[in-house]
């Protein structure tokens, strides 16, 4: 399953972990390269195919996939090529702000859902809801296309109208609804007081390290001293990454003046150390920022750039990680421009921590290993249709699977209706009092949409993160001593 942020912008899952880390903006070659003679059969292999393949393929399209090729034979999956309209995406992934209805979208068995619309946007005030499926944009049917083909369709200029059909399985109907694209704000630093046993204490999250970051985190750790907050857990659950500078300049703000946050490490095995500067920061903020304890919150989908930061914080010893082992990204990618408009990125160093520790396929452990619960961690899907005793599906396996976790007895989880799990649906449908339609029939719509409701209001409620628990916990633990 692929997600994307959409303003329409953010490629997530393959595109957002290969993301990684950069040294600066997109960069153009330094001079002309030679010829490669070998080369010269990639020409020949063109021409063959204009001249006597049976089916008509435009050259650029052959081109782009001789481009795709190359970067698959490195065989680094952080090594790729972008075409135009993919490069333009990831750029808008890590900038300020992109231009779009502002939804962000999964891939599910060929259907594009609505995972939420963010909030004040295009989408959300012509009414967008989760869970809502993209059917048609502007006429065009989106069946069979692909995530990017779609959001080709979505895209386009600031003040421009977009109309989509979308399928709503909760009121079992089609809805078209017309919006005006707009520059949406991809804002990427969030921050809120909460209180543990009378104690204020700081919650920051990143969810990816982009153009404006280090800018966010300064104006919303800013915002907390003013509360006088005690302490501070940085959250970087999920987070894939992002530009090398965000997260140099935010451990600037925690660490000395002068600290080597990375080593830098290029093919030839030369080591450069890459430490922090502070100067550019305000005195007294950086005075507070020093001392204030600290806990991370990582897990196994923290990767590249949030390592980074963790890496430094644990090796300085100026932070505790809680959670579990990170991803294990230890390279560095930088990008450039191609005459076709496309960008071609490659891995060009290592990144090692200030202990010198590469921790590419190893990831970094947390100084508290804690779990997350299953439920918090399960992942929504959406969910319909009618099922009944000896049916099989995904659906079946999923509610069969979300009704365990729920505390439910059920005695098989591969999709099979069998009469155990439809004494736990009728459980479950008595407990919230849902009205049955058709005989015989318990798993439908009226049954998925109580049972995403549950899940949604389960995972939001932050008493069940085990996880955020232990951290504010070990965190106020640190601060009384």
């Amino acid at each position: 399953m692929r997600k994307i942020m959409a303003g329409v912008g953010v490629l997530a899952s393959s595109l957002l972990l290969g993301s990684g880390i950069y040294f600066d903006w997109f960069k153009l070659g330094d001079k002309e390269e030679p010829v490669v003679t070998e080369a010269e059969s990639i020409n020949e292999a063109l021409n063959l195919i204009e001249k006597k393949s049976v089916y008509s393929t435009k050259k650029d399209v052959l081109v782009e996939g001789a481009l795709r090729g190359m970067a698959d034979a490195i065989k680094d999956p952080y090594s790729t090529y972008y075409s135009k309209e993919e490069a333009e995406q990831h750029r808008q992934m890590l900038a300020e702000e992109r231009v779009g209805i502002g939804i962000e979208l999964t891939e599910n068995n060929g259907k594009f859902i609505i995972v939420s619309p963010v909030r004040s946007s295009p989408a959300e005030k012509a009414g967008m809801r989760s869970l809502d499926e993209i059917v048609q944009v502007d006429g065009v049917r989106v069946d069979g296309k692909s995530m990017s083909e779609l959001m080709h369709l979505i895209q386009g200029e600031k003040g421009t109208k977009v109309t989509i059909v979308v399928y709503r399985p909760s009121e079992d109907k089609h809805i078209k609804m017309t919006m005006e694209r707009a520059a949406i704000s991809n804002k990427t630093v969030s921050s809120e007081v909460v209180k543990v046993e009378d104690t204020s204490i700081g919650y920051v999250t990143i969810s990816l390290f982009g153009e404006k970051t280090a800018n966010e985190w300064v104006a919303e750790t800013s915002k907390l001293l003013r509360k006088d907050i005690k302490g501070l857990v940085i959250d970087v659950r999920d987070n894939p990454g992002g530009y090398l500078h965000s997260v140099a300049a935010l451990l600037s703000t925690v660490l000395e003046n002068g600290k080597v946050f990375a080593y830098m490490q290029n093919a030839e095995g030369a080591m450069e150390p890459l430490k922090t500067e502070s100067k550019s920061f305000d005195e007294k903020y950086l005075q507070t920022m020093n001392k204030i304890p600290i806990v991370v919150l990582q897990n196994q989908g923290s990767a590249s750039a949030s390592e980074v930061l963790s890496g430094a914080l644990k090796g300085w010893g100026r932070a505790s990680l809680v959670g579990v082992k990170s991803f294990g990204k230890g390279t560095v990618q930088e990008s450039w421009s191609l005459s076709n408009g496309g960008e071609l990125k490659l891995s060009t160093n290592k990144w090692l921590t200030p202990k010198r520790e590469w921790i590419h396929g190893q990831g970094i452990e947390a100084n508290l290993v804690i779990e997350q619960n299953e439920l918090v961690a399960f992942q929504m899907h959406p969910l319909s249709g009618k099922f009944k005793v000896g049916d099989m599906s995904e659906e079946i396996s999923y509610t069969q699977n979300a009704l365990k976790k729920l505390g439910y007895k059920i005695t098989r989880l591969d999709g099979y209706f069998d009469d155990t799990t439809e004494e736990a649906v009728k459980l479950y449908r008595k407990d919230k009092e849902l009205k049955q339609v058709e005989e015989n029939i318990y798993m439908d719509s009226t049954f998925f949409n109580s049972l995403n409701d549950t899940l949604k209001k389960y995972k939001e409620d932050r008493q069940n993160d085990l996880q955020f628990q232990m951290a504010t916990s070990f965190l106020l633990h640190n601060i009384e001593q």
